[in-house]
């Protein structure tokens, strides 16, 4: 059987999969070590199958650990190693406000304090060495940073994506000078230009490997203990990795946790036969929105986490700090607010009876009768009503409210949060999102997704009868990758069939041999931009095409940009920047097809309003929406014609 596990802000969801079983379970998250949150939750998902750990063949695992640790401001003691003269590049940034119009808003600092920036005497260019580095300099720097005692060592030359040597001499120098170290060169965790999305990228890989080595260390020996496979862990361009690779770079699983939802937002859109979909993922901290066209999530070359710029590929995820967790509150103009604080899961909301006293959306759908009181949830929470009441009811005599009208405002204010985030990657992306359907998951996503659907003119909602534990699911489905990319910058005479393909067929040997499977099929990207323009557009091809010519890189890239901006200019000239190839291996396939337990029976019609419990979720149906249940055991709710919302 396939076992996935993904920890949540308030949950860590678990599905087993196989023999014609599909088993769920959540139990609280354990945010003082996940790993015990991880192990009570596959304890419940295989005693509800009533399998023992035996019976599991490949154990996938999502978490939040690099990315909390990053919000948390969290780090291993770092150094950073630079080229003389470059060694505040991370600091100096990008010289772009962080709000527009606060001038006193600040971006994150460095994760390296300036006493642990060593400047490296070399200098390179883009054709070779101006001043090569010299091995007794080499190894004098490596002795200047083992006195400062660091955990980790961020190595971030210039122009080292295309000539690396001085970083391996750099590396060599400390593995003698601070054997233990862990160490991060920027040509091995970017392999890309733009100096400072390299060094930012390199300096939270290092500073993240080590807290990430530590837990995947006690999650595997908690799991052989067990008698569980090694787990295999979720990257942020959602394909799985060892634990080995993990660990060696944190800052390739950041979004390791959305990148899961995304994976399995994708499977249920397949699933559902919708080309076209925007997925909702609502769990108890946040909101994670993507969307899906054609069964594939849309991936992206950078992504910035906590005001910190990420250059290596990701799933197109927006994540905003609506979930059922999240508090609500009065803001200094009188305004009923919602988020990004959540209460997680210790003390959680009120009505789960563990200390909380602030107003949460949860307390508010309780009270408006959107959940129900009697059912026992993970961890022997049952909903105690009384405690919503007096959270909310606090909130509610401070803005002159009553009761319901606060919990109804606490709904609509989350909902519009969502309905903004839906918005930022279609409408202000050209996407018109009254042709997708809707697909709601996560423990509190279909308990909204109706009202949004309606905010957004969109007339199918997709509720997956897992929705509840679809992170987890897409775990069970993701497949192995690993991704390898480099700056080509090729234009005019450079840019020719043979040189792409040489490109192509280098990095998609070092993508395969980074798996380990020389006969893994593999995909390659392209980033393409006018001469002039500053920054690129990402043009994927079918995996095991042939590389592209310059003509189908410019005919493709001609009509994205002219979808994506309005435009194309035939007679300037293109640039190819970087090669991005993706090795994969061949999803895991479930043994059977299997349908979750709970839930109502196919074909049954569910008009609304009703309040359909789901195992692990609870979806809510308005007046003028009617939900049908499909053979898979997922409700597909449509609105009625001429129907609306109530």
């Amino acid at each position: 059987m396939l076992l996935g596990v993904d920890v949540g802000g308030t949950f860590t969801d678990a599905v087993l999969l196989g023999d014609g079983v599909l088993a769920t379970a959540k139990a609280p998250t354990t945010p003082e070590d996940q790993s015990l949150g991880v192990m009570a939750a596959v304890e419940a998902v295989l005693a509800r199958a009533g399998r023992e750990p035996r019976d599991v063949r490949a154990f996938a695992h999502g978490m939040t650990v690099a990315t909390n640790a990053l919000l948390e401001g969290r780090a291993a003691r770092t150094a950073l190693v630079a080229t003389e003269g470059f060694t505040d590049v991370v600091e100096l940034g990008r010289q772009a406000r962080a709000q527009l119009y606060r001038l006193c808003a600040a971006r994150p600092a460095p994760l390296v304090p300036p006493e642990l920036r060593f400047p490296a005497p070399e200098r390179m260019t883009p054709d070779g060495p101006l001043r090569a580095l010299r091995t007794d300099d080499a190894a004098a720097l490596a002795e200047d940073v083992a006195a400062a005692a660091p955990e980790a060592v961020a190595v971030v030359l210039l122009h080292a994506y295309r000539h690396p040597q001085h970083e391996l001499a750099i590396r060599d120098a400390l593995a003698a000078a601070l054997p233990g170290a862990h160490v991060s060169l920027s040509h091995e965790v970017v392999g890309t230009f733009r100096e400072y999305e390299r060094a930012a990228t390199t300096e939270i890989d290092a500073a993240l490997s080590p807290l990430l080595d530590r837990y995947l260390r006690r999650l595997a020996e908690r799991a052989r203990a067990a008698g569980l496979p090694e787990p295999a862990i979720m990257q942020s361009s959602g394909g799985l990795a060892d634990v080995a690779s993990a660990a060696a770079h944190a800052a390739r699983t950041v979004l390791s946790g959305p990148a899961g939802g995304a994976a399995g937002a994708a499977f249920a859109a397949r699933a559902a036969g919708a080309v076209r979909a925007l997925c909702l993922d609502m769990g108890g901290t946040s909101a994670d929105v993507c969307v899906v066209y054609d069964g594939a999530v849309a991936e992206s070359g950078t992504s910035e986490i906590a005001g910190r710029p990420i250059a290596l590929p990701t799933l197109d995820v927006h994540t905003v700090g609506a979930g059922g967790g999240s508090i609500a509150w009065r803001d200094a103009g009188g305004a009923l607010r919602v988020g990004p604080r959540s209460a997680g899961a210790v003390p959680g909301p009120a009505c789960y009876g563990r200390g909380g006293a602030e107003p949460t959306v949860t307390d508010a759908n309780l009270l408006l009768g959107r959940l129900p009181d009697e059912v026992q949830l993970a961890g022997g929470i049952v909903l105690d009503p009384t405690a919503a009441e007096l959270a909310v009811g606090a909130l509610a005599a401070e803005l002159g409210l009553d009761l319901l009208a606060c919990a109804a405002g606490i709904v609509r204010v989350a909902n519009a949060e969502m309905t903004r985030a839906l918005r930022v990657v279609t409408v202000e992306r050209g996407i018109d999102p009254r042709d997708h359907a809707l697909i709601a998951f996560g423990g509190a996503g279909p308990l909204h997704a109706v009202a949004i659907a309606e905010e957004l003119g969109i007339e199918r909602v997709i509720a997956p009868r897992s929705s509840g534990v679809l992170a987890a699911l897409g775990l069970v489905v993701a497949p192995l990758r690993r991704d390898v990319q480099r700056s080509v910058l090729r234009s005019g005479a450079t840019l020719t069939a043979a040189a792409v393909a040489a490109d192509v067929a280098e990095l998609s040997a070092a993508a395969r041999e980074a798996l380990g499977e020389p006969d893994a099929s593999v995909a390659a990207t392209y980033e393409l931009r006018y001469r002039g323009q500053a920054f690129e557009l990402a043009i994927p091809f079918a995996p095991d095409a042939p590389p592209a010519t310059p003509q189908a890189l410019r005919a493709a890239f001609e009509a994205a940009h002219e979808e994506r901006y309005g435009y194309r200019d035939a007679d300037e000239q293109i640039e190819l920047v970087t090669v991005r190839v993706s090795a994969t291996t061949a999803a895991p396939a479930p043994p059977d097809a299997a349908t979750a337990d709970g839930g109502p029976p196919a074909g049954t019609r569910l008009p609304g309003p009703a309040v359909v419990p789901l195992p692990e979720s609870t979806l809510a149906i308005p007046r003028g929406w009617t939900g049908t249940v499909r053979a898979d055991g997922a409700i597909d709710v449509r609105r009625e014609p001429g129907g609306a919302a109530a």
